[in-house]
């Protein structure tokens, strides 16, 4: 089943055109190399009110399946891309970030210092990527196998997780 995606890079200075945004190009890449159908690529400011605007609008609408955001996950003052998921969440899904992080852990120290969240609105699942493009990568490359069944049990296409026991 083919899933349909958004991308939303948070970035003031991606969205004032003084920084050219490698993050988003690259995860909407990915996404479509894995068979995503990548129905939104959007670079907002550092707002919180206007990205929960903007998530809740996708997420109610069913626009995508899958949000992806990049940027705005770190300690920087401006950095409210995980509250403004929390804002507009149904439920949490902790396991995606925990993934993340233990995978990024093993490259670099500085991972636990991200912030990034999974939520479900409806029928969406939101996850925050870190901003790098590097960084991005990696987390994406950690959890994307794991998405497309998490989809299909949130989409109600499929019913449960087990899998079945392999033969000895």
């Amino acid at each position: 089943m083919s899933y349909k995606a958004a991308v939303i890079t948070v970035s003031d200075s991606g969205f004032a055109g003084e920084r050219a945004d490698e993050s988003g190009p690259l995860i909407r890449d990915m996404l479509v190399q894995g068979g995503y159908e990548v129905v939104l690529y959007r670079i907002l400011p550092d707002e919180r009110q206007e990205l929960a605007a903007c998530l809740g609008s996708l997420c109610d609408r069913h626009e995508a399946d899958l949000v992806l955001t990049t940027g705005g996950t770190g300690f920087s003052p401006r950095d409210y891309t995980p509250e403004a998921s929390l804002d507009i969440a149904e439920r949490l899904v902790p396991g995606i970030p925990e993934a993340m992080r233990a995978s990024s852990l093993q490259k670099t120290s500085r991972a636990m210092l991200s912030r990034s969240v999974a939520v479900i609105r409806k029928q969406t699942l939101i996850v925050n990527l870190p901003g790098s493009p590097r960084a991005a990568k990696e987390n994406l490359e950690a959890i994307l196998p794991a998405l497309e069944h998490g989809l299909a049990i949130l989409s109600g296409s499929a019913r449960n997780c087990a899998r079945p026991l392999d033969p000895a």
